[in-house]
């Protein structure tokens, strides 16, 4: 009984001690502990979600695990921007040192990484093709290709009919997609009414001769009067030229035939003339187009529309003969967009005096546009959302911030930048996407870079 009685005093003084040496000695008693859980792991400074229990690399950014119990010093706090006075903020300076007017130490504020940045080591950057290149202004060539077509000129187009119904007796312009020369004979057309206008020019001219030594004035003015309009009906009217009314005076013979003369070089481009066939002054017996000067039409993109100019000059060429331009000027601007296409119809003149453009050939259209000093960045370079554009800018020691920027017009696989870069900001310009993918997976509620505050 004595035994157990000595026992419990023994339990009970242990607990007692232990007691009193934890009210002593607070912090030793889990001294062992907290150390333990302290080294129980590593993570990433920069993707602290990251573990791993033993040291090693960040699987997700490259950079190297620091142990749980890493002070936040540790974490990397990006470039030094300048140095400020911690009593004065607006006293700043681009060198340590200190502040003449307060004596205080200066300390650095740094660029401290904001939502959306992404740490990526040099040997991670080297493994996903990561490439940089400074922004840079250029003298850029400026210049929009279109495709176009040709198409006639209709200012240059010739209806060509008879003012006298008739019978075709002959036709020598045959098929349609000759070239004719300006006085070439197109058709003889046998007409009753000319046969009976030229009876009576001829009866008109023999009442002249017989009464011109009338001794009544009024007499020989009358059939003087009545042999000119006899011949000027013949001439205006049914369109008999000099030579067949010359014809008609000198032989006193009616001709049975008349022709019809091509008033212009061209070429057909419709034919309604056969032989033997009837015809009346409404119908058109040939249709005939001078091609010497031609029209293109060129389709711009709705985008570049505004860029377009009346008496604003291109480059034409076929599209199957490259390098064999044409120089044309922009004579008029339709005034409404095609609905399928999306394009803004643009007629430009050429010449072709040679006939080589013909119609309906597709073309080449390259508008120049002044040359002018333009900051830019690779295509590439940019990602397009659709409302915004970003590009993602070196901010040295392995960090990029993403930055929003304002575009123009893009040329030679150049994009202008409007707004959000400087000359001399380093960008990348190759695995953008990548970077992009590992913004948004660490802070997906990133909505865009942020202004970085002192």
């Amino acid at each position: 009984m004595t035994k157990k009685i000595l026992v419990a005093v023994a339990l009970i003084g242990a607990f007692l001690a232990g007691m009193t040496h934890d009210r002593w000695w607070p912090g030793h008693a889990h001294d062992h502990d907290h150390a333990h859980d302290l080294q129980s792991g590593y993570h990433c400074p920069m993707h602290p979600g990251y573990k791993s229990d033993k040291p090693g690399k960040c699987g997700i950014c490259g950079m190297e695990l620091v142990p749980d119990s890493a002070p936040a010093a540790d974490v990397p706090k990006g470039k030094i921007l300048h140095y400020r006075d911690p009593d004065d903020h607006n006293y700043r300076s681009e060198q340590p040192g200190l502040n003449p007017e307060t004596g205080n130490d200066l300390e650095p504020v740094y660029d401290t990484p904001g939502p959306g940045h992404v740490a990526i080591s040099a040997e991670k950057q080297q493994w996903i093709g990561v490439r940089t290149q400074l922004v840079e202004r250029m003298t850029v060539r400026d210049s929009l290709r279109v495709p176009g077509r040709v198409a006639v000129d209709e200012t240059r187009l010739t209806r060509v009919s008879s003012r006298t119904m008739g019978w075709i007796d002959k036709v020598h312009a045959d098929f349609t997609g000759r070239l004719v020369k300006q006085g070439e004979p197109l058709l003889t057309l046998y007409s009753p009414e000319l046969t009976a206008s030229q009876q009576e020019y001829l009866l008109a001219r023999k009442a002249r001769a017989t009464l011109q030594e009338s001794s009544v004035a009024a007499v020989r003015s009358a059939n003087e009067s009545m042999a000119e309009a006899a011949r000027e009906r013949l001439r205006h009217h049914w369109g008999m030229d000099e030579e067949a009314l010359r014809r008609l005076e000198e032989s006193g013979q009616v001709q049975r035939t008349t022709t019809l003369y091509a008033p212009v070089t061209a070429f057909i481009t419709a034919r309604n003339a056969y032989p033997g066939a009837r015809v009346t002054p409404e119908t058109e017996l040939y249709t005939l187009a001078d091609l010497s000067r031609v029209w293109v039409i060129a389709d711009v993109f709705e985008v570049d529309a505004a860029r377009i100019r009346l008496g604003q000059y291109a480059r034409v060429e076929p599209a199957y003969a490259p390098g064999r331009g044409f120089r044309a000027r922009v004579t008029y601007i339709f005034p409404r967009i095609d609905p399928q296409s999306r394009t803004l119809p643009v007629r430009l003149e050429v010449e072709n005096r040679d006939y080589f453009l013909k119609p309906d050939q597709f073309m080449n259209v390259d508008f120049e546009f002044a040359s002018a000093q333009r900051l830019v960045v690779p295509e590439e370079a940019v990602l397009d959302g659709g409302l915004t554009q970003t590009v993602y800018a070196d901010r040295g020691e392995g960090i990029f911030e993403p930055r929003r920027v304002e575009t123009g017009e893009r040329f030679e696989g150049r994009v202008e930048i409007l707004s959000g870069l400087k000359e001399g900001d380093r960008i990348v310009v190759s695995g953008a996407f990548l970077l992009d993918s590992e913004s948004k997976l660490k802070n997906p509620a990133a909505a865009g870079p942020q202004a970085h505050h002192d």
